[in-house]
């Protein structure tokens, strides 16, 4: 695997479950799932008004969101560039709406921002379906 740079910042203002290397490790197991090489990630926690900030600019949209990934690749064979911006507040309340740990929840959000760069899409229930389904093998496959 090529090395990758990893970047996390918190600007939610919430103390995160999450490590540098612990995204470090979701990126190596999706990688290597997927076959795809990372060159640069970065996992940035902010809080709700933030999010929805970021969701009005680039999406149109006005409601509060999970994540929202931005993906910069500009060749794949140079690697997979992209931001994962993550709502830590919202991240929380699904952990309680789903009965999940919160630490779970939050590898479980990166994950799925990872996939999101590697091509994936949810925007029907049987895509999400697909995603979900390996959100929950890669989880399997790091140590929480």
């Amino acid at each position: 695997m090529n090395s990758v740079t990893i970047e996390v910042a918190n600007e939610s203002g919430i103390q995160v479950p999450i490590t540098q290397e612990k995204v470090a490790a979701c990126i190596n197991v999706v990688s290597k799932g997927e076959q795809k090489e990372f060159s640069l990630v970065e996992v940035v926690y902010v809080d709700a008004n933030q999010i929805v900030e970021i969701n009005t600019q680039h999406l149109e949209r006005t409601y509060v969101t999970d994540i929202i990934t931005f993906d910069y690749t500009d060749d794949e064979e140079d690697g997979i560039e992209g931001t994962l911006y993550c709502c830590a507040q919202r991240i929380e309340e699904q952990a309680v709406e789903f009965e999940e740990n919160v630490n779970r929840e939050f590898h479980r959000i990166v994950i799925h921002g990872l996939l999101h760069l590697c091509g994936y899409d949810d925007s029907t229930d049987v895509l999400k379906a697909e995603m979900t389904r390996l959100e929950d093998l890669y989880l399997e496959q790091i140590s929480l």
